[in-house]
């Protein structure tokens, strides 16, 4: 592994009571307990490395990804094995039309006590866990939509006036479906905004298909295990936030979050003339935590701008709206990242 950034090319120099060598000494053994975890989840789930290494990292950040594919892309079992090997409490909300906020929330209910008299009981809903798979929550109303707001912001519920804090960790996992389908309703922005990254399924490549027909078609499948407990993870999000970012890749990060808001001076003529509105500054604080989590993953102790540039898509595609005329144009927000990052001399020629 490379040597820690020092403190005068660091912006977030490490804890100074520790020391830097004994932060190396723990982000390189999480990095171990990482590739270990890693193994555990794509075992089970085949394939698709860069799917697995953008959950893993959403997780190792303390945030909620939203899976986007179309049906049978494994999006489920993904969820499912991430919660086995993280060590999580995991609880699964399938989301439609006539789901309530209560039956996400839970509820209060009238009881008869031995006395005879009645008081009000709560009775938690599937929100209380760790881990909350909401499983297509583009076809539930915007009302239910709603009810997740507070728990991916705040880790909390507020019910009947009380405030009930949620599990620790506490992560939101949630499917789509693509917006085009029949049934479903898109995600309103502030909702958006609370998703760490946007991580797309595609069709698998053919061999890899292969090896998913072979391995789960027979009599024994492979079966995920526990390499995390959920206090280990918590300390792996803290061990996370120590590791010490250089100066070129914040400048980076901020280079790219402003050039993609259509108003900045910085914005280029791509972005100003296919924008509606860009990433604010949730993006930048996302951006800052999976540059870092990509290096543990990657077995570095700090994160470098080729970090910022992979993780450009993920992080803000779904934090941006194209205009109409640029929709009408058959234009992507994609390739609007894409020519932010080649028209940045930083970012470009780090990439």
């Amino acid at each position: 592994m490379a040597g820690l950034p020092t403190d005068a090319d660091s912006v977030d120099s490490a804890d100074s009571a520790h020391g830097a060598d004994d932060l190396a000494a723990a982000i390189e053994a999480l990095g171990d307990r990482l590739a270990e975890a890693r193994a555990g989840v794509t075992g089970a789930f085949i394939g698709q490395e860069q799917v697995v290494n953008l959950a893993l990292s959403t997780l190792l950040c303390g945030g909620n990804g939203l899976l986007v594919g179309l049906p049978g892309l494994g999006k489920t079992l993904l969820v499912d094995t991430l919660a086995t090997v993280m060590g999580l409490k995991s609880n699964r909300i399938q989301f439609t039309p006539d789901l309530m906020p209560a039956d996400i929330l839970g509820s209060e209910v009238l009881d008869r006590k031995p006395d005879g008299t009645r008081e009000f009981r709560f009775i938690g809903g599937p929100v209380f866990c760790q881990l909350l798979m909401a499983d297509e929550i583009n076809r539930a109303s915007p009302r239910t939509q709603s009810a997740l707001l507070q728990a991916m912001q705040e880790r909390e519920v507020t019910i009947a006036g009380k405030h009930r804090p949620l599990g620790a960790p506490f992560h939101v996992l949630a499917t789509q479906n693509p917006i085009e389908q029949e049934g479903t309703y898109p995600l309103p922005e502030a909702q958006l905004d609370r998703f760490l990254v946007q991580i797309n399924l595609d069709y698998p490549e053919r061999g890899t298909e292969r090896d998913i027909l072979l391995a789960t078609t027979g009599i024994e499948e492979n079966k995920a295990y526990q390499v995390f407990t959920g206090h280990e993870l918590l300390e792996a999000q803290t061990t996370l936030r120590r590791m010490p970012v250089g100066e070129s890749v914040v400048g980076a990060i901020l280079d790219l979050v402003r050039a993609c808001r259509p108003d900045d001076p910085s914005a280029p003529e791509a972005v100003r003339g296919a924008v509606a509105w860009g990433p604010g500054p949730r993006a930048a604080q996302a951006l800052m935590l999976m540059v870092r989590a990509r290096a543990l993953l990657d077995g570095r102790l700090a994160p470098s701008v080729g970090d910022v540039v992979a993780m450009a898509r993920p992080v803000l595609s779904h934090r941006m709206a194209l205009s109409f005329a640029a929709r009408a144009r058959g234009e992507s927000l994609d390739a609007v990242i894409d020519a932010v990052l080649t028209g940045s001399v930083r970012i470009g020629t780090a990439a």
